[in-house]
C-alpha cells in the first residue's frame, strides 16, 4: 500500500513537473519567439551536431530546380535518418492563395514547411517569407506580388511514415458571375479599346441578361448608380487587400447599402453605358488604392480539381535503378515544357524522394533534385 503511494506521488510529481516545464517554455517563447525548427530541436534535445546536419539540407533545397504546375500531388514514405528534403518552385500571381497540405500516417511525425521568394535574377537568390507554425502540416499563403516563389517541405529527423503532398491554388476570389466559369471570359487586360486610344482594364464575363452578379468577396458598397462608360454599376470595397471591385454595364441594381458578404448578389448581367451593341456582359475590375488598375484574371480564374492517385507502399523504394539505354531527367514531371537537366544511361542509380503519376521524384548521385519518367527505371 505504502508502495503504491509513492508510485503515484512520483507520478503526479513528474506530470506537475512537466507542465511547469511546459509553461516556462510557453512564456519564454512570447519573448524570444523561436522558429519551428528551434523549438523542434529543444523540445525534442536535439544535439546541435544532428540539428546543424539536419538543417544543413534546406541549402541544397535552395539550389534545386524542381518546377511544378498546379494542381500538385506527391506520394512517398519518410525514413529514419534518411535526410530527405523537397523544394518546389512555383510562379504566384497576386490574387492566387497557395495552399499545402502534408497527409501521414502518424499524427506525431512533425513536419516542417518554409516558403521562399526569389529576390534579384541569382540563382540562389531566394529569401525565406513565411513558414508554418510548429506542429502544423497545412499551410497557406496569398502573394502580394507577382514572382518566383520556392516551398521546401522537410520532415523531422526520425520521420517513419507514408506521406501525401497536396499542393492547389485558389483564387482569392468567388467568380462575380452566378454559375459561371473561366470559358465565360472572353475579353482579357490590355486588349485594344476606343480605335486603339485605351486598353482593357478588366476582363468582360459574358452571361445572359438577367444572371445575378454577386459579391466576390466581404465587404461594403461604396458606390452604385449610372454613369460614363461603365453605364449601370456597383463599387464593392475590399479592405483587406485595400482595393476597389468594379461591377460595369449591369441591366440593374440589386438594393444594397453598406456591409456585403461574399456571394450577395449586386445586380444583373446587361450591357448599359457603352456595351450597348454588345451581347450582355459584366465588365469587371480591380483598383488599387495607390496604383489604379489591376488585371483581375488571377482574383477569380477558376483551378482545376486536384486528382489523387492511390500507390502502394512497395512502389515507394529507397533507390532506383535505370533500365533504359538513355534516360533524361527534367526539371518538371512532364515531357512538354520541361528542361532536360542530365541523361542517364543503363545501370545509374538514383535515390528515391516520391512519385507524382507517372513520375518519380528522385535525387540524383550529386544530390540534385529532378523528375524522370516511370518507364525508364526499375525499383531496387
Amino acid at each position: 500500500m505504502k508502495k503504491t503511494l509513492q508510485i503515484k506521488i512520483l507520478v503526479i510529481s513528474l506530470v506537475l513537473l512537466s507542465t511547469a516545464c511546459s509553461q516556462i517554455n510557453t512564456a519564454s517563447d512570447f519573448i524570444t519567439n523561436p522558429t519551428a525548427k528551434e523549438k523542434y530541436q529543444r523540445d525534442f534535445d536535439i544535439s546541435d551536431e544532428l540539428y546543424e546536419l539536419w538543417q544543413s539540407r534546406v541549402d541544397l533545397a535552395l539550389m534545386d530546380n524542381v518546377n511544378i504546375e498546379f494542381p500538385y500531388a506527391e506520394t512517398g514514405k519518410f525514413s529514419p535518418r534518411s535526410f530527405h528534403i523537397y523544394s518546389y518552385e512555383m510562379e504566384l500571381q497576386p490574387g492566387e492563395i497557395l495552399s499545402f497540405e502534408a497527409e501521414t500516417d502518424s499524427v506525431k511525425d512533425l513536419v516542417f514547411i518554409e516558403l521562399y521568394q526569389k529576390k534579384g535574377d541569382s540563382t540562389s537568390g531566394f529569401e525565406k517569407i513565411k513558414t508554418a507554425e510548429f506542429q502544423k502540416k497545412e499551410f497557406s499563403f496569398e502573394p502580394e506580388e507577382a514572382g518566383s516563389y520556392k516551398l521546401i517541405i522537410q520532415p523531422e529527423i526520425e520521420a517513419n511514415t507514408p506521406f501525401l503532398f497536396k499542393m492547389q491554388k485558389r483564387p482569392a476570389y468567388l467568380f462575380p458571375v452566378l454559375a459561371g466559369k473561366n470559358n465565360s471570359i472572353q475579353s482579357y487586360w490590355g486588349a485594344v479599346r476606343g480605335g486603339g486610344t485605351r486598353s482593357h482594364e478588366g476582363i468582360d464575363i459574358f452571361a445572359k441578361r438577367g444572371t445575378p452578379v454577386v459579391a466576390a468577396t466581404d465587404g461594403h458598397i461604396t458606390y452604385t448608380g449610372e454613369k460614363g462608360l461603365g453605364g449601370k454599376q456597383v463599387w464593392l470595397r475590399d479592405n483587406k487587400r485595400n482595393q476597389s471591385l468594379y461591377y460595369a454595364h449591369l441591366d440593374s441594381i440589386h438594393p444594397n447599402s453598406g456591409k456585403v458578404k461574399v456571394g450577395d448578389t449586386l445586380g444583373y448581367v446587361g450591357n448599359t453605358g457603352n456595351a450597348r451593341t454588345t451581347p450582355p456582359h459584366l465588365h469587371f475590375g480591380i483598383y488599387k488604392s495607390y496604383g489604379g488598375a489591376i488585371n483581375p484574371l488571377s482574383f477569380v480564374f477558376q483551378s482545376q480539381k486536384l486528382e489523387i492517385e492511390d500507390s502502394p507502399e512497395n512502389l515507394y523504394p529507397g533507390k532506383l535503378l535505370v533500365t533504359s539505354s538513355k534516360a533524361n531527367l527534367r526539371n518538371r514531371p512532364a515531357t512538354r515544357n520541361s528542361t532536360v537537366l542530365k541523361t542517364l544511361t543503363a545501370n545509374d542509380t538514383l535515390n528515391f524522394l516520391g512519385k507524382s503519376k507517372d513520375w518519380y521524384h528522385v535525387r540524383t548521385f550529386e544530390d540534385r533534385a529532378v523528375f524522370i519518367h516511370q518507364s525508364l527505371v526499375s525499383p531496387i
